[in-house]
Formats: C-alpha cells, structure tokens, sequence
C-alpha cells in the first residue's frame, strides 16, 4: 500500500514539472500547485485532524498523554540509529542504540525517559538527511497532500523512513492502523501550541514553507550552519530563523 501511494507521489512530480514557474523563491518553482494542495491539507486538518486532536486531548489525561509521546520517541530511536550510522556519526548512532535500550527497559517500553537524565542526547535523523549527507541535492520543494511539506529527495527517502518504521512492521492490520492513528494525534497535539503564531502571518504558505527549509538545514547540518547561511539568517526577520 505504501508503494503504491509513493508512486502516486512520484506520478505527482512528473505531472507538474511541466507546469513550474519561476515562483518567489527558487527552491519552490512549483509555488502554485504547493499552494494548492497546502489548502486540500489545512482543510483537511480544520475539518477531521484538529477536531480528532481536541478531543483526544481533551479526554486523555496530562501524564497519559505524555507517556504516549514518550514511546514514539523511544520507536523513533531506532531509524536515529540507523541513519547515524549511515551519515558516518558512531558516537551518535550508538547513543540513539543506548537511549532505546534503556527507556525499553528501564522506561517501561518508552513510557519514562530516563536515558535523557543519563545525559544521553535525543537525535532526528531520518534518510533525507542521510542522502544530504551523501551529497544528494534537495529538488524541488513540495507541498505534499496529507503529509505536508518536503523536497524531491526527501520525498524519494519516504520508502525507506517507512521500512524503518517499527510501526510499520506490526503485522495485525488493524492493530498497526490504530496505533499510526494515535501517533498521528500525538504528533498533531505538539504542534496545537503554535497555530496562533501560524494564524498571525502574512501569509501562512510562505511561512510555512520558509521555516520549515530553514528546520531542515539547520537539521541536516546538525545545527551548524556554513556561515554563509548563518549571515543570510542575520539579515532576515529573527522570527524567520527560529528552529
């Protein structure tokens, strides 16, 4: 199933390289469509995600809802691991291995955090970042319908996020569908504390789109910028360089 909806993505990219054009910034020549389909994912949020989301967090209590962003954390380990390793950073691919070991133990399958209290730093890693490391250029960026913004490569990377998901590989259907759903809650109920910093841009695309470019490099460079960045930073409004 996944396979199929990543050939509808790449079937996407094809369609609408023939409509790109020259867009305010150069990393989206395909700013019209991106528009688009950001308006088909806020609609769907307004309508089914934040109403789902408001109300998971309005009848799961405080500690529970902690402990079940806990254990994703703890599941999200292990493509860190793997990912480290491959970008050729052993000593944070072994700490990623530590940290997963220990809270699925000593945290009771990632319900407590007790590796962070050992010193041990959290990672975000996934293959995008890994084929940027390899010297794998960023494409084009696109708005993604339901899964919300990326590039061509790392949308070329979804495949193997998806295989290093330990999600993915429950074998009940049902069961592996009712846990992504949860997560999905999980993951929506983090961001909720900054839809009024979103609500109050000019323009909720172009914010969007440039804080989430500027997360993912300051992510791939592991939060050291190359200088000419850093002053590209300086220049800008300080709110568009938060990470």
């Amino acid at each position: 199933m996944y396979q199929l909806k990543f050939i509808a993505l790449f079937l996407m990219v094809i369609t609408v390289t023939g409509c790109a054009s020259t867009g305010s910034n150069p990393s989206d020549p395909w700013e019209g469509w991106n528009r688009k389909v950001y308006s088909f994912n806020i609609a769907i949020d307004k309508t089914v995600a934040r109403p789902i989301t408001v109300g998971y967090k309005a009848v799961t209590p405080d500690f529970l809802e902690t402990g079940v962003s806990n254990v994703f954390s703890n599941l999200e380990d292990v493509p860190n691991f793997l990912n480290n390793l491959l970008q050729g950073k052993p000593t944070d691919s072994i700490s990623d291995l530590a940290r997963f070991v220990i809270n699925s133990t000593l945290g009771i399958v990632g319900l407590w955090d007790p590796a962070s209290s050992m010193g041990l730093q959290k990672h975000d890693e996934d293959f995008g970042q890994t084929l940027a490391t390899w010297g794998v250029g960023d494409g084009p960026y696109m708005m993604l319908p339901l899964l919300g913004p990326s590039t061509l490569r790392d949308t070329i990377a979804l495949p193997v996020d998806s295989e290093t998901d330990l999600i993915n590989q429950i074998d009940h259907i049902r069961t592996r569908n009712q846990v992504k759903i949860i997560e999905l809650m999980d993951k929506r109920a983090a961001i909720m504390s900054l839809e009024e910093q979103l609500e109050s841009a000019n323009d909720e695309y172009l914010f969007v789109r440039d804080a989430w470019l500027q997360n993912r490099k300051y992510k791939i460079f592991d939060g050291e910028l190359p200088l000419d960045d850093e002053f590209e930073c300086e220049e800008e409004d300080e709110d568009d360089c938060d990470f």
